[in-house]
């Protein structure tokens, strides 16, 4: 976590860096208030701890977003927003089988957003907490998870297939980039790549649990549309 958080404080220092200094000066400047809808794919994983062999799993997310802007290229963005997080195992030496577990969440990001550009065209950095509520649990396989076969790897990881989840809150950290193409003075268009690295276990984390970590993270790539209300 230490490293994430200097990865994200060392971009952020970069863009302000990176701003001519009469940009950075203190001006009077209208506050900007909108409202959007986004939607688009994400790419995940679990951080599992004693490892679990993994591809990644596709899914989807959509939401709707708040962005409050008082200072020039700086403001705050608060989200809702639906995703399908999870992962997908790996069967190296028995590709007959298959598994993976999908967990979709309700989650809430609250971010920094720091812009750049002109009155058509912005580049981004988001940056901030979020947390999570999972609202459902689902698995595919085509094997009886609670009647396993011989996977001929004596040294394969086994307890997550039937697992409960523990813990259904989940808290994290997200980053992202960023373009705004604005049409007028009302309507823009916003893709954005962002990363999420989650700190909460889905497992139980304690010394008599098999897992000591059990972490989610992905990545989600969204198309969205803004409307300015103020």
């Amino acid at each position: 976590m230490k490293i994430l958080h200097s990865i994200i404080f060392m971009a952020v220092m970069a863009i302000v860096a990176s701003l001519p200094g009469q940009m950075l000066a203190q001006t009077h400047y209208e506050s900007n208030i909108a409202v959007g809808a986004k939607a688009g794919a994400t790419v995940s994983m679990m951080s599992f701890l004693p490892s679990v062999p993994q591809s990644v799993i596709l899914g989807s997310t959509f939401g709707v977003t708040f962005r409050y802007m008082e200072e020039k290229h700086f403001g705050l963005i608060a989200e809702v927003n639906f995703v399908q997080r999870g992962w997908k195992e790996k069967f190296e030496d028995t590709p007959q089988y298959s598994f993976q577990r999908r967990l979709t969440y309700v989650q809430v990001p609250f971010l920094t957003h720091i812009y750049f550009g002109s009155h058509k065209f912005r580049g981004f950095f988001n940056a901030g907490p979020e947390l999570g509520f999972m609202i459902a649990d689902t698995h595919s396989a085509n094997f009886d998870i609670n009647d396993l076969p011989d996977f001929q790897d004596p040294y394969r990881t086994i307890e997550q297939f039937g697992a409960e989840i523990q813990s259904k809150f989940d808290y994290g950290i997200s980053a992202g980039l960023g373009m705004e193409f604005i049409a007028n003075n009302k309507h823009s268009f916003i893709f954005e790549a962002r990363y999420y690295f989650g700190i909460g276990n889905i497992f139980g984390s304690s010394k008599t649990d098999y897992f000591s970590a059990s972490r989610g993270m992905s990545i989600m790539a969204t198309l969205g549309y803004m409307f300015r209300l103020k």
